[in-house]
């Protein structure tokens, strides 16, 4: 059950690790724009513009991840295999992110779908 609050934990804090990079290509854009952040993030470009779709993205994931395993938690299915699709989904978020910052899209997005069915894998888990 530990690791299984670790992973939600950990699915939560990465779009605000997902950020930095965001905020590391807007000030290189004429510095922090905290006044109007969401106008400077729409000219962001190249590393900038992946960055932001990677955190925009990281919230999304966080919408199927949250309640898979809030519902695992609750129905008591924190078995082995519910554990291990939770660390899988941590460890493809993560890898997520990177190989979207350095631009490897197919990759990207296979492991954005083994994030994704880990989700949905945790859910199945939990139906009696």
């Amino acid at each position: 059950m530990t690791t299984l609050i670790t992973c939600l934990f950990l699915a939560l804090l990465l779009p605000l690790l997902a950020k930095g990079p965001v905020a590391y290509a807007m000030a290189k854009l004429g510095g922090y724009n905290n006044n109007h952040p969401r106008d400077q993030q729409s000219k962001l470009t190249g590393f900038g513009a992946r960055g932001l779709a990677a955190h925009q993205n990281a919230f999304e994931s966080v919408i199927l991840f949250a309640p898979a395993i809030i519902l695992a938690l609750v129905t008591g299915n924190t078995q082995k295999t519910v554990v291990i699709l939770a660390v899988v989904h941590v460890i493809s978020r993560v890898l997520y992110n990177i190989l979207y910052l350095l631009d490897f899209a197919l990759l990207r997005s296979i492991v954005w779908a083994i994030a994704t069915l880990c989700s949905f894998a945790i859910v199945f888990q939990c139906i009696p």
